[in-house]
């Protein structure tokens, strides 16, 4: 059976390798994983004791977790398409290198941000939180807006994984409203919007919100966590 990518609701990172999928343009499913409500809690605890997304299910049963790795792996299954190069050339490592950045960067200075998001407007430490957050994403942003100085894409001379995974990162600064980013950062915004207009893009986005969505690469539909009980306890 094709891999089986698990992805969170609302707006998860996992964004990122819905369209790594999309592009690389081999057959692959995905599971719908609600990380508000808790609901499939037990079942995809067996798929990932942490409970986190995303999550890759591979064909012979293996579990991958963590999205750089996730990433990196879904590229070396066609260099032909370039979305990574081939380790050991520095292609591969401007690649890895910009991956690293947005994970331990980017993605790690969101946290107090989305931990204000889940307190009660009243609560005395949301707003220190909010404050905290700005400070280190407007860091980071201004980290990417000079990695993208004179290029067209975040690392290299063509979109690559890094590329799939900032469009699902850099655009929480909004959705949470902390930044005005076409304002503020007017290359990371000039780069997110032709992102935006991708068709792996866009499906992502019809996937995110439940809305009809049409592949430009080669999904075969959602399966559901009850679905993959058999092949999970193999």
């Amino acid at each position: 059976m094709e891999p089986v990518l698990f992805y969170g609701v609302p707006h998860g990172c996992s964004f990122g390798s819905i369209v790594a999928l999309e592009w690389l343009n081999q057959p692959y499913r995905l599971c719908r994983i609600d990380m508000l409500s808790g609901a499939e809690g037990e079942i995809f605890a067996r798929v990932n004791p942490q409970r986190k997304t995303p999550t890759l299910l591979l064909e012979d049963g293996e579990i991958l977790t963590e999205s750089s790795a996730i990433l990196n792996h879904l590229a070396a299954r066609d260099l032909g398409r370039k979305l990574t190069f081939r380790q050991g050339t520095r292609e591969f490592d401007r690649v890895n290198r910009a991956l690293g950045s947005l994970n331990s960067g980017l993605f790690a200075a969101f946290f107090p941000a989305w931990a204000a998001y889940k307190l009660d407007d009243g609560a005395p430490e949301k707003g220190f939180l909010r404050a905290l957050a700005r400070d280190n994403i407007a860091k980071c942003y201004a980290h990417i807006e000079t990695m993208l100085a004179g290029r067209a894409w975040l690392a290299g001379d063509g979109r690559t994984v890094a590329d799939a995974y900032l469009i699902g990162v850099a655009r929480w600064g909004e959705d949470l409203g902390l930044f005005d980013i076409k304002r503020e950062y007017p290359r990371l915004h000039e780069h997110m919007r032709k992102l935006e207009a991708d068709r792996a893009v866009v499906f992502a986005h019809a996937i995110e919100d439940g809305q009809p969505a049409g592949s430009s690469g080669k999904f075969l539909g959602h399966v559901s966590l009850e679905a993959l009980s058999a092949r999970l306890a193999a």
